[in-house]
């Protein structure tokens, strides 16, 4: 293990000039109720103000009035503004990424990459923006013409979590503009700094355009009072929610009781099997990415491993090797490979369910609190291994720290069997070179997550398919693929262009003589 501490460390005077460079003025950072910590050194690095409950009604009725507007721009032109946010984002790259780094304690490398991952669903969207395809179908009926209609759908509101500030948030917002929906967005309390930047960076690519309306995007910072109004809220739609599975629980009644659409990206609790057959250098270093890259806080974390029982010893000794020669400290130097945990209470967790697993006869490698004695009020941890007796309950609950529970398996149909017996089904991996394995665990038969793959980890999709899972996972879909048609309402169209009236399915009706 190598501690790294030597960067210079984040202070609000060095954040205050780094939003000044993304457009965000001073005000916006001081005086307010709501104190921003890095994770990295625990530092207050601002104070911003928090939005009453009162506000978010009053930017909604804004954000559906500037939407009556921006529904008649044309698509490309829509995908015009999201093409110009794209080169804001390329030119202010490295200031955001390094943003993101110190509000969330992501590694700059993965800073970057939630950068990129923005440019690149912008991408995505502004070509979509001339292909919002419906189909024409035949109809039975001579002379009849069918045919589907997207349109935009209204206020779009989102809700972010502290681990992804940025590229979720673009997830949305990038496929809502050009859809012809108007966007209000409540961030997580941990990281609303990211918020105001990617807000006054989407402001500025829409300065330089004719037709934006006002309020066409909005950021409500406080609590969970501001998305119980959005998902109370009658001019909202569609709302998308990333968080957790208590999060999930109390949004969905409150938008089914009034028959909104919800894309809910919550719970994970990833797992993977490793195969006889397997590539152990490839798994060894895709494993050590899912379950320990971001601290073990992405929601696509690897948290459950099922290693067959004839390599199992040769292959944990080696990835306990790779644990052991991690770098660990402070994320903003290129060296480090996992950073800190976002706050006390993560810690918490993580020792809470270390502790019950020994109760359950765990074999543990890690999980201590490093750094400690520089930074007394960051929670830097040494990723744990937890070798476990079988899956218990502890397993099946997600707990967001890097946690990865090991354990045998004999029988490949019984450790996809282990696999599924969780509640989440978001991301899910086998590491085989067998063909007829990948094609089991591929197939209907197999994973029952919402992303499925073969010799690569959970972590780290791509924005060009859709992203979502399923059970407590939430179901939703966003970026890629035709995540698009959730942020639209479709319309099916019959145009008659003959001078008859035949009706469908033969009947017959005719109109009485007069």
């Amino acid at each position: 293990m190598t501690i790294t501490h030597e960067a210079p460390l984040p202070s609000a005077a060095s954040v205050q000039k780094l939003m000044a460079q993304l457009g965000v003025a001073d005000a916006a950072l001081s005086g307010g109720n709501l104190p921003v910590r890095s994770p990295i050194n625990g530092a207050q690095i601002a104070q911003v103000k928090t939005h009453p409950k009162q506000d978010a009604g009053r930017a909604i009725e804004a954000a559906y009035a500037a939407f009556k507007i921006w529904r008649k721009v044309p698509a490309p032109k829509r995908g015009e503004l999201v093409r110009h946010f794209a080169e804001e984002l390329r030119v202010r790259k490295e200031l955001l990424g390094r943003l993101i780094t110190i509000e969330t304690g992501k590694i700059l490398e993965e800073g970057l990459g939630e950068v990129q991952e923005m440019i690149d669903i912008c991408g995505f969207a502004a070509g979509l923006s001339r292909q919002l395809y419906g189909r024409t179908m035949p109809s039975e009926r001579p002379g009849h013409r069918m045919m589907e209609i997207w349109h935009p759908l209204g206020v779009t509101g989102i809700i972010t979590a502290f681990n992804f500030p940025a590229a979720v948030w673009a997830w949305n917002a990038a496929l809502a503009l050009v859809c012809g929906n108007t966007l209000v967005w409540k961030p997580s309390e941990k990281t609303p700094l990211c918020a105001l930047a990617c807000q006054a960076l989407l402001a500025r690519a829409a300065a330089g355009m004719d037709g934006v309306p006002q309020n066409l995007s909005t950021v409500l910072l406080g609590g969970p009072e501001l998305a119980e109004t959005l998902a109370d809220h009658p001019l909202v739609p569609l709302v998308s929610a990333t968080g957790s599975a208590r999060m999930g629980r109390a949004l969905a009644p409150r938008i089914a009781a009034r028959f909104g659409r919800a894309i809910l990206e919550l719970g994970g609790n990833n797992g993977a099997i490793l195969t006889p057959s397997a590539d152990f250098n490839l798994a060894a270093s895709s494993i050590l990415f899912a379950a320990a890259g971001t601290a073990g806080q992405r929601c696509t974390s690897l948290r459950r491993l099922f290693v067959h029982e004839s390599r199992y010893e040769e292959f944990l000794a080696r990835l306990k090797a790779t644990y052991a020669n991690l770098s660990i400290g402070n994320p903003l130097e290129k060296e480090t490979l996992v950073g800190p945990l976002i706050d006390g209470a993560a810690y918490e967790a993580m020792q809470t369910a270390l502790k019950e697993a020994c109760l359950e006869g765990a074999k543990i490698a890690g999980g201590e609190r490093l750094l400690e004695d520089i930074w007394p009020c960051a929670y830097f941890v040494q990723p744990a291994i937890a070798e476990m007796p079988g899956q218990s309950a502890l397993v099946a609950r997600e707990t967001f720290a890097p946690i990865l529970y090991v354990m045998r398996y004999r029988d490949l149909e019984a450790a996809i069997s282990a696999h599924n017996a969780v509640p989440q089904g978001l991301a899910s991996s086998i590491f085989t070179n067998d063909l007829r394995e990948a094609g089991l665990f591929t197939s209907s038969l197999g994973s029952d997550c919402g992303i499925v793959n073969v010799n690569a980890g959970p972590s780290g999709a791509e924005i060009g398919g859709a992203f979502g899972g399923e059970k407590e996972t939430g179901g939703g879909r966003e970026a890629g693929s035709d995540a698009w048609k959730y942020y639209m309402r479709r319309a099916t169209s019959t145009v008659n262009f003959s001078k008859e009236l035949p009706l469908a399915q033969g009947i017959r009706f005719k109109r009485p003589a007069v």
